[in-house]
């Protein structure tokens, strides 16, 4: 069985790829999209991203969302792999665009994230090894100051949600953006070099390169 990830370098897709691979799915393939409804930190950092692929040894394709569901649906089918997987919680409509993607490239959708208790599933991910930092916060719902903020331990995610109590723990509702730092599918942990602090219309967000601590 083999299978191709959505990656954006955040934690809910890498923990999703995790998953998958201890069900025995192979995934030679992680799959960033150049989006077109706005700025997006994760493809602004394009470089970095391809830092962890390459930590990881897996190929890192691109796509422009521009071109279109229905080609992205054909480059996907193209792939010759079995699943497409993806790393949502509970985004519906994020949910039935993956499934309705998966159905037209002629894949399996797998979700192992889906449904799953925010607080619950942060917890396990730093249990299972995983540290991420916030590269960018939605301006409308935390202070720029988060940005840069570290979760490498349970108290790191305690004491954040302590100063923030209406943001769900794993940033899923669009609060915060992450890149992973450390986790089982990398071979050491790397630590953020910012560049320079942005600022879009919605994000206070981060130009940043990974380095190996």
């Amino acid at each position: 069985m083999r299978g191709v990830a959505f990656f954006s370098g955040g934690k809910d897709g890498l923990y999703a790829l995790y998953l998958a691979e201890k069900r025995g799915i192979e995934v030679p393939y992680l799959l960033t999209l150049k989006t077109t409804i706005g700025l997006s930190p994760h493809w602004e950092n394009l470089e970095a991203l391809k830092t962890l692929a390459e930590d990881m040894g897996k190929a890192l394709l691109t796509f422009d969302m521009g071109e279109g569901s229905e080609a992205l649906a054909e480059f996907i089918g193209s792939l010759g792999v079995d699943y497409l997987i993806a790393g949502d919680v509970f985004l519906e409509e994020h949910l039935k665009w993956v499934n309705s993607l998966a159905e037209k490239a002629g894949v399996k959708p797998l979700e192992p994230l889906w449904g799953r208790e925010s607080k619950g599933l942060a917890e396990e991910m730093l249990k299972e090894g995983f540290k991420w930092v916030i590269i960018a916060v939605n301006r409308e719902k935390l202070g720029r100051r988060w940005l840069g903020y570290t979760f490498r331990s349970v108290g790191d995610l305690e004491r954040f949600l302590e100063a923030n109590p209406g943001i769900d723990p794993l940033g899923e509702a669009g609060e915060f953006h992450t890149v992973v730092l450390a986790s089982p599918l990398l071979g050491g942990e790397f630590e953020l070099e910012v560049k320079s602090p942005e600022e879009s219309e919605r994000y206070w967000w981060a130009r940043f390169g990974l380095v190996r601590e």
